[in-house]
């Protein structure tokens, strides 16, 4: 049988030649990862096997390139790739780290339901709750946070979560919060930020989601970003991707000068509005 697809999309891929940054259809399987020049090229350009791989995220072996990964296969050979913002960077490196302990398990990837495994009644509309935490009035607020020499942006603590659901008689206790926090958190309405976290989200603690002062989150499209020791030129390029994500998406554009046509990935926002494309090296090109 043909592996399964998880995961596909453009990603900016360093070269291991020419050190050069390329864009790259990427498509993420079981057992590895394939990258072609073209997403309509019918044979790969490479491929990573994924056994046996470790993988890096954030990786800052490339100073102001932001949201890179690094997967370290067991031949000790380095792959970078770079995405066009933090929340498909993360989305990708969940995926990749679920498949490599899959691999490790001897398991089937699967995307298993947080509601059936948690049992959440019915009832709850994860949806409609998670807008009433993003109500700009009567939400959850959201801070620049710091922990460790590192300031996170755009955040809240687990403890505020729960205290915002009990408040709000979203639950009955804080026992029954985390229960909904967990569900919230495995169906992508809050991100883990830090890797207390982190490690929680990914099964090393008990329960996916922390009660707790220490343990960040945010929402996905806060326009959250993390800074430690930041020049102001990165401070500036990190406030660029601030702002509710409407659309996103790979286009093809035409160049100003040589009229001719290449892939751009565009991202629209709002508050304040503005479009991003990026080039090839994955820098904002406007």
């Amino acid at each position: 049988m043909e592996p399964k697809r998880i995961r596909e999309g453009y990603l900016v891929k360093r070269g291991s030649v020419f050190n050069t940054w390329k864009p790259m259809w990427v498509v993420l399987l079981e057992d590895g990862i394939e990258f072609y020049k073209k997403k309509s090229d019918n044979s790969p350009k490479g491929m990573i096997p994924l056994k046996g791989s470790t993988l890096t995220s954030p990786c800052q072996d490339f100073g102001k390139r932001m949201f890179v990964f690094k997967i370290t296969t067991t031949k000790q050979q380095d792959h970078f790739f770079q995405a066009a913002f933090l929340e498909e960077r993360d989305a990708w490196v969940r995926d990749i780290k679920k498949a490599i302990k899959c691999i490790e398990g001897g398991q089937k990837f699967a995307r298993k339901s947080t509601r059936r495994s948690i049992r959440l009644p019915e009832t709850v509309d994860l949806g409609a709750l998670y807008l009433s935490m993003k109500d700009t009035e009567k939400g959850i607020k959201e801070l620049n946070l710091e922990k460790d020499k590192k300031i996170f942006n755009h955040c809240f603590t687990g403890n505020c979560v729960i205290d915002w659901l009990v408040s709000n008689n979203s639950v009955r206790n804080r026992q029954e919060g985390l229960m909904i926090a967990s569900s919230l958190l495995g169906e992508g309405y809050l991100q883990p930020a830090g890797e207390l976290s982190k490690n929680a989200a990914d099964g090393i603690a008990e329960n996916p989601f922390l009660d707790n002062a220490d343990a960040f989150y945010y929402f996905p499209d806060s326009g959250f970003f993390c800074e430690e020791n930041s020049s102001d030129d990165d401070v500036i390029l990190k406030e660029e991707f601030r702002g509710v994500i409407i659309k996103q998406g790979c286009l093809l554009k035409q160049g100003h000068r040589r009229k001719n046509w290449k892939v751009r990935k565009f991202v629209l926002r709002e508050d304040p509005a503005y479009l991003h494309y990026y080039d090839p090296a994955g820098v904002r090109a406007w």
